[in-house]
């Protein structure tokens, strides 16, 4: 079974969310028709910027640890590395 850490983010340089699924297209889907009332649908952050695969629960949660423990700017530039214009990568992915 897979494993995904994830990052949405509300706009280019906007609200982050990070956090760990199993199941990355349902996931995000919620997110973005705000299915479950909570941080991303307060703060509107529903476009995936970013999204790592694992093999086991514990390297993911692991790694979704150390981004969230991590500062800002690093985030910022992990997300620009891969994904410079700060698409939404969740069409890609739904199909």
């Amino acid at each position: 079974m897979a494993y995904y850490v994830y990052i949405l983010a509300s706009r280019k340089q906007g609200t982050l969310y990070i956090c760990v699924t199993s199941d990355l297209v349902r996931r995000v889907y919620e997110h973005r028709t705000k299915a479950v009332p909570g941080f991303t649908t307060k703060y509107g952050v529903d476009k995936l910027v970013l999204f790592e695969i694992y093999d086991d629960a514990a390297t993911a949660i692991a790694r979704e640890k150390e981004l969230k423990k991590s500062r800002r700017d690093w985030r910022t530039r992990l997300i620009e590395e891969q994904n410079p214009s700060w698409d939404d990568l969740y069409p890609g992915i739904s199909n």
